[in-house]
């Protein structure tokens, strides 16, 4: 019997708290779960890492199966790759319209999870910031 996938992403600028609950809820809908961490060009951010910064970062977690680097122009490449069951995304993700049509065609699954006691990174890095005015 085939493991189901769960497919989930994100910047993963800084991981916090909210990111491993998410990770954690994510890997329970499924038997294995892909973590693609967005590319530079989609990571723009004003306190954005590398990429490879940040998937090492995820890695380290131990709660992913496998980590990747996703596509510089969308999402769609890295879900044909991985061929998930479900997909996974947080409060604030949106798919692109050709990217959530293409997805009905392929029968994935996408779920919706909330906000974890209102972790984010951008409020992190504004507490950071303002502190230091």
């Amino acid at each position: 019997m085939r493991k189901k996938t769960v497919l989930c992403g994100g910047c993963f600028n800084v991981v916090h708290e909210g990111h491993v609950w998410f990770l954690n809820r994510a890997k329970a809908l499924g038997d294995r779960l892909v973590v693609v961490v967005a590319s530079d060009a989609h990571n723009t951010k004003p306190y954005a890492r590398p990429a490879s910064a940040r998937a090492g970062a995820v890695r380290k977690l131990g709660l992913a199966d496998r980590v990747v680097i996703g596509h510089s122009r969308s999402f769609l490449p890295t879900v044909l790759k991985v061929r998930p069951a479900t997909i996974a995304l947080g409060y604030d993700q949106v798919l692109p319209k050709d990217v959530s049509q293409k997805l009905d065609e392929l029968k994935i699954t996408v779920r919706r999870l909330p906000r974890h006691k209102g972790f984010s990174t951008r409020a992190l890095y504004q507490r950071k910031w303002s502190a230091r005015e």
